[in-house]
């Protein structure tokens, strides 16, 4: 419901409804919100963060103009993203910390990184606070890092990101003089000045939310693909206490103790057993289940030269490969480099399905962009850097929900729904209720909302029914609300 007319009694319950007592606060924006957490040195800024977040929990993926139908609260939250006490790192903090709370207590967390591009070349005028980010794209690039539960695969929260552009090319007749140069100082220039550095520094900063002087810490586990295979991040990982990765081998590395390389080594070992998994649906592949093939051995991969305090990493290395592929598809092949160790069935097993949850965070961005609609906006760089770190977190919110209903789905609806929200989704239910109402249950009534079919039921509720759902569900709620106010 868009309050659009200026009648006091609307406009009265649209700015209760905002306030942080308004009762009607739903999951995505809980009394405890992280937002009540920022600290931008000025108390009104604090206080609009709070507005701001929690308007964008419940009209995400809406025209700012829709998200803040009053012109003073629009012209408000422009004032924000401008501020120069605002940015990117103040806005997602608070949700990082949160994170860090949640898994303290726990044994182990796997830490899923990844890197999305955002595209807003149709920003013409604002290119300078952009850059490309190839295929003739225009916008900014994303590194994240999702705390998921090792156990089931649940996502937990963002742990981390970093948000930046690239320098804007130069023109043709200047970038074939200058190529030669920047190639060989990109050879030369340390890791630390490269992009590259990310997979790096990923152990770093997810590190410092886990002080050492801590009495108990998880232990860490990264998990990266392919692009996260490069040395620093194997010789990171073996030097940083109670952290390990598992990686997505890229390039064919040579042994320390013989001369042969890692793939002609591990594949020629035996196969030690076969297993099912779960393929998702991507652009390239439809949904399936693959049987693979299992190999796991230890190895000592060699460091580079450059590399001078370590002459070889002691890692274990698990090789899967499709067997009985269905015609037209592509088998699935991974070679995957651990610093866990791997001697056991169960435990390559363990780790090729830690690797399988790193897809959640290739839904996370899914999120981000079509369901929160990120590359939407048309903003300068510097707010849409802020705006981001508001999108960022309702979609790892909304990631969050999508999968406790698969790894929780018995836990009590109230847990996770505000009363008011219960309410509307009963005065909605179709069918007799259920003696006891589930997460199951108010995910399952949610993803109605947004289109879910019954004959479906077969197949896990989606992401793309829930985060729709979510939105019809908040509209709900703000017309119950209205009508409650008015009587």
């Amino acid at each position: 419901m868009i309050l659009a007319n200026k009648d006091p009694k609307e406009k009265m319950w649209f700015d209760s409804y905002l306030c942080e007592n308004k009762k009607c606060v739903n999951l995505m924006t809980p009394i405890n919100s992280e937002y009540r957490k920022c600290d931008f040195g000025d108390k009104r800024l604090n206080n609009r963060a709070v507005k701001i977040g929690t308007a964008l929990s419940n009209r995400y993926g809406q025209p700012l103009s829709q998200v803040f139908p009053h012109a003073s609260d629009l012209k408000r939250t422009y004032e924000f993203f401008t501020n120069s006490k605002t940015s990117f790192e103040t806005v997602i903090e608070p949700a990082h910390l949160s994170t860090a709370e949640l898994i303290a207590p726990t044994s182990m967390v796997l830490c899923v990184g990844d890197t999305t591009y955002l595209d807003f070349k149709a920003i013409k005028e604002k290119r300078e606070e952009y850059g490309p980010t190839g295929n003739g794209g225009n916008g900014l690039i994303l590194h994240s890092a999702l705390a998921i539960n090792p156990d089931n695969g649940q996502p937990i929260g963002l742990l981390w990101e970093k948000l930046w552009h690239r320098e804007q090319k130069q023109k043709k007749e200047t970038l074939a003089q200058t190529e030669p140069k920047a190639r060989k100082k990109r050879k030369t220039c340390k890791i630390t000045e490269k992009e590259s550095y990310r997979w790096v520094e990923a152990f770093d900063e997810v590190g410092k939310l886990f002080p050492r002087e801590n009495a108990i810490q998880p232990r860490l586990i990264h998990v990266f693909d392919r692009e996260g295979d490069i040395s620093e991040v194997l010789e990171k990982a073996t030097m940083t206490p109670n952290t390990g990765v598992v990686v997505r081998a890229a390039q064919n590395r040579a042994l320390s103790e013989s001369d042969n390389y890692l793939w002609e080594e591990v594949t020629t070992t035996e196969v030690k057993f076969t297993m099912n998994i779960e393929l998702p649906k991507t652009k390239k592949r439809s949904a399936r289940q693959a049987l693979l093939e299992v190999r796991y051995c230890p190895l000592k991969i060699r460091s580079p030269q450059r590399l001078k305090n370590q002459a070889y990493f002691d890692i274990y290395a698990v090789h899967a490969v499709e067997i009985n592929v269905p015609e037209d598809c592509e088998p699935v092949e991974w070679m995957l480099l651990t610093t866990e160790d791997v001697t056991t069935e169960v435990e390559a097993q363990t780790i090729l399905r830690w690797y399988t949850y790193r897809w959640r965070i290739e839904e996370y961005h899914k999120i981000l962009k079509s369901g929160c609609k990120a590359e939407s906006y048309r903003l300068g760089g510097g707010s849409m850097a802020v705006l981001l770190g508001f999108l960022t977190s309702i979609a790892a919110k909304l990631l969050k929900m999508t999968y406790l209903n698969r790894t929780e789905p018995e836990t009590n609806a109230r847990d996770v729904l505000s009363p008011l929200e219960i309410e509307v989704l009963k005065a909605k239910a179709q069918k007799k209720l259920p003696p006891e109402l589930t997460v199951s249950w108010a995910m399952e009534s949610v993803a109605r909302l947004g289109g879910y079919l019954e004959h479906r039921k077969k197949s896990n509720i989606g992401i793309t029914v829930l985060w729709r759902g979510w939105l019809e569900l908040h509209i709900l709620c703000q017309g119950w609300e209205l009508h409650r106010n008015l009587n």
